[in-house]
């Protein structure tokens, strides 16, 4: 804040809010460039649609199998045994796993059952499949 006295003797108080409007602007530009790295999905799935779908639990676990069928657990990419072998440690350190199974909607309904049924065996009786919400139009897709 700065006082100046003029020549009337009268004292005015002026606070310049130009730096403050600089500095709000470049946060604001900031945040919005960084918000959208934050929330583009690591692993691009084409997910399937449902109208009527509820919300998915906590995850502990996420599985996501891509269109070329490459699977990945907790965003990292894996194979079958190496999935196995981590659904079982987190099954080790804690007894009430859950999971998200995402698949992508060109990979055929056999696949994705035989991932649902590998969870399942490993011990993941809490589980979720992942799908991208829309208005349900009837007889339509």
């Amino acid at each position: 804040m700065a006082a100046t006295a003029r020549n009337d003797e009268e004292i005015i108080a002026d606070i310049n809010v130009t730096p403050l409007v600089d500095i709000v602007l470049v946060l604001l530009i900031i945040f919005m460039v960084t918000a959208s790295v934050i929330v583009t999905p690591a692993i691009k799935v084409d997910l399937p649609r449902a109208a009527n779908a509820e919300d998915n639990p906590e995850t502990t676990v996420s599985v996501v199998m891509s269109r070329e069928g490459r699977l990945f657990l907790n965003g990292d990419e894996t194979d079958w045994a190496g999935l196995s072998e981590r659904i079982k440690k987190s099954m080790a350190a804690e007894k009430d796993v859950q999971a998200v199974i995402s698949a992508d909607r060109e990979v055929s309904h056999g696949d994705v059952v035989h991932l649902i049924d590998t969870v399942k065996g490993l011990g993941v009786v809490k589980f979720a499949l992942n799908i991208e919400r829309v208005e349900y139009k009837a007889g339509g897709r």
